[in-house]
């Protein structure tokens, strides 16, 4: 099953409900949104700096990840959201294996 990142920053609304429900309850929250798309929270991170969480889930495909990504940014909740796809070792390991025609723009 692919694996996603997933950042966000709160909004003012966002972070109302945070401070009003704590981080484990959005934890909880994040777990049963993967979950009603066949996936799987692997884990849920608060953080200092430019994001206030990271979360790694399993999730069927791209279109799953996409519904999560809609329904998150929908809420209000975020002030920004990000998905960013991970590839296992193995998974790099074959694609740089693959060979790829390109020519560089001006040459």
């Amino acid at each position: 099953m692919p694996k996603f990142l997933f950042r966000g920053t709160y909004s003012q609304s966002g972070i109302k409900g945070v401070l009003n429900e704590g981080g484990s309850r959005r934890r909880d929250v994040a777990a049963k949104l993967a979950e009603s798309l066949g996936g799987h929270l692997e884990g849920f991170y608060f953080a200092f700096g430019s994001h206030d969480f990271y979360a790694i889930g399993d999730l069927p495909d791209n279109a799953a990840a996409v519904a999560l990504a809609a329904t998150v940014g929908a809420s209000g909740a975020m002030s920004s959201f990000e998905t960013v796809p991970l590839l296992t070792p193995e998974e790099a390991d074959e694609a740089v294996r693959r060979s790829a025609s390109y020519q560089a723009p001006g040459s």
